[in-house]
């Protein structure tokens, strides 16, 4: 519907240069030729009949050029069709004037010549226009068939060297979208096989626990029970963290801003995670100038303190050590004593169920998504945060002060 009320548009304005132009032609004769009023009289009927052509010609070529196979072959046709028109004025206007029949003749051979010359220029000027439009024809069906490589190499400054720069563009951004898609699906095929090689091990731990019990093979009942809780609370922990990184990949994870004191979260942070460091032997540290408040999300920072505090325990040698300080922007980094991340690791350590090494642990255990989840936590806070290679693992989150 739209399309059609352009087209209507484009023929009211064409027709409405045709009232322009013979006025024009007719302030023109009066200048120059000076008519009696029968000769004034016999060129407005002239130009009056030309018009009524002209307005047929404006109406009915766009409908029957839109019926044509190639636009070549309509831009031919209204070249010419507007050649006609004005050599039709031509002889009329030379009958009128009663030009000697040998004049006549010779006006009639230049407007002859005229015919081919238009012609010509009409197939030479659509030629190129009809050459490139085949081109990003191609194009489009190359895309079509999922080819998002071929540029159109069209070379233009007109429209349709707009139109080829916007189906390249098109094209360049579909290659991405595929190469994005690519990406997503490898790293969601290596996410599924990661969770499931971490749901196995616990699962197979405590069949193998539940058989001995029930076959009363077990030597240490007791054992194999605290054995089972563990394994239990491995698999709680790893959907708990595979439940919330989809939730923070999802933009689902309202968080609310409000003034609370870093230092704090992060000795909460210390304390909930002292058992694991004493049955580890490793001295946990808070390195922070006293009270340091901003605004920010608590329960998203303090699961980030966590993450990166309980990361470290498992990787530490004997000492983790918590700095917070302040410049710019709030800037939290955790050290560990231990081998630290190997530097080809360091660009992906923040990847899911990444782990440099497994003998790096001191305990084997982590469900490999504690750095993702941080990082997103950080990324959704508006800060960043890095992995610096060994010796020593450390990793440095900042985040903006209000």
């Amino acid at each position: 519907m739209g399309s059609r009320l352009q087209v209507r548009a484009v023929r009211l304005k064409a027709l409405l240069w045709l009232p322009v132009a013979v006025v024009v032609a007719m302030a023109l004769f009066e200048l120059t030729m000076e008519p009696t009023p029968s000769e004034r009289t016999q060129l407005a009927l002239i130009f009056g009949a030309l018009m009524v052509v002209a307005a047929g010609a404006v109406f009915f070529l766009p409908r029957w050029s839109e019926r044509m196979r190639s636009l070549r072959f309509a831009v031919i046709a209204v070249g010419m069709t507007s050649f006609l028109i004005v050599a039709a004025t031509a002889i009329v206007a030379a009958q009128q004037m009663f030009f000697s029949t040998h004049d006549l003749q010779l006006l009639l051979v230049v407007l002859g010549f005229g015919l081919v010359a238009s012609f010509g220029f009409a197939y030479a000027v659509s030629r190129p226009i009809t050459a490139d439009l085949r081109r990003i024809a191609e194009l489009a069906q190359r895309v079509a068939g999922g080819d998002f490589s071929t540029p159109s190499s069209v070379i233009r400054a007109d429209e349709v060297g707009d139109l080829a720069n916007a189906f390249d563009a098109m094209a360049r951004d579909l290659r991405k979208a595929e190469e994005r898609r690519g990406a997503d699906d490898a790293a969601r095929r290596e996410f599924l096989t990661a969770v499931g090689h971490d749901l196995r091990s616990p699962l197979g731990s405590l069949q193998a626990a539940v058989e001995a019990l029930q076959d009363g093979v077990a030597p240490d009942p007791e054992r194999y029970l605290r054995s089972m809780e563990r394994d239990i609370d491995a698999l709680h922990r790893l959907v708990d963290d595979v439940f919330l990184l989809a939730r923070l990949e999802a933009g689902s994870v309202d968080l609310e801003l409000q003034p609370v004191d870093v230092t704090e979260i992060a000795d909460e942070a210390i304390e909930v995670l002292r058992p694991t460091a004493q049955r580890l032997a490793i001295n946990v540290v808070l390195d922070a100038p006293g009270s340091i408040t901003t605004a920010t999300a608590p329960e998203a920072l303090g699961r980030v303190m966590r993450n990166l505090i309980d990361n470290a325990i498992r990787h530490s040698a004997s000492q983790v050590t918590v700095s917070i300080s302040t410049e710019d922007q709030l800037r939290v980094r955790v050290m560990d004593d231990g081998k630290g991340f190997p530097p080809d690791f360091v660009e992906r350590a923040f990847d899911s169920f990444t782990r440099a090494d497994s003998a790096r642990t001191r305990d084997g255990s982590g469900t490999g998504l504690g750095l993702a989840i941080a990082r997103r936590f950080i990324d959704a806070l508006g800060g960043s945060i890095h992995a610096a290679p060994g010796p020593g693992g450390v990793v440095e989150f900042n985040l903006p002060r209000s």
